[in-house]
Formats: structure tokens, sequence, C-alpha cells
């Protein structure tokens, strides 16, 4: 399998020579969802079900912008949502598509109410 960054570019292509004449954007040292992907499968070979799970869950997340993520981090700090702030978000990741982080955020919030630690 050609590893590819977000932008499509063959992995191959990203250098420091390509870095220091300005040839790549953002998007090209940005990983894709495929390479994550690859590595979930990776981590599993290697017995560790729950570093792929995370590889799982940043796939889900290439999409998203930086600002999306930064407020996704800071719905998810404790005594920063309610528990009604937290179900909306879980309904906007999944209706993304990002439905391993919708689960996440639904575990989060179960513990946070039972933890005290909701808005």
């Amino acid at each position: 399998m050609t590893r590819t960054a977000f932008s499509g570019l063959s992995s191959d292509a990203i250098t420091i020579d390509a870095a220091r004449s300005g040839d790549l954007g953002p998007d090209d040292v940005r990983i894709s969802a495929d390479t994550l992907a690859e590595q979930a499968t990776v981590a599993e070979c290697h017995e560790n079900p729950q570093l792929a799970e995370n590889f799982r869950r940043a796939a889900e997340l290439v999409g998203f912008t930086d600002e999306e993520l930064m407020r996704l981090y800071e719905t998810l700090r404790p005594r920063r949502a309610t528990a009604e702030e937290l179900r909306s978000l879980a309904a906007s990741l999944t209706e993304r598509g990002a439905v391993r982080n919708a689960a996440l955020v639904r575990e989060a919030a179960a513990v946070y109410a039972r933890r005290g630690l909701l808005r």
C-alpha cells in the first residue's frame, strides 16, 4: 500500500528537500485517514487494541478543521459542558460519520455524570 498525505501526495514525495524548497503545503504533511487505518491494523497485530482504537478515532477526524477539533477538545474537558451539550456533540459527530468519536463522547458524558463533572 502506498502511503499518502491528506492531500493525496505520495509519502515518497514528502522530503526535506521538498519542504526546504517550499513545494509542500500544510495538507502535504498531514496524515490521511487511510494511513491512520493502516496504523490501527499494525497496532492490532501487535496486540495493542487501545492504540488501534485511538488511530481509528483519529481517522474519523481528519476532515475536521483545527477550530472544530479545538472546540471538541474544550467541550470534552471536565465541567465544560452540560449533559445536553455532550449529547448534541455526539449527535453531530454521528451525523458527520465520526461514530467512534460519538461513542467516546457519550461514554465521557456518562462518566462525568457519575462523577459530578458536568457543568
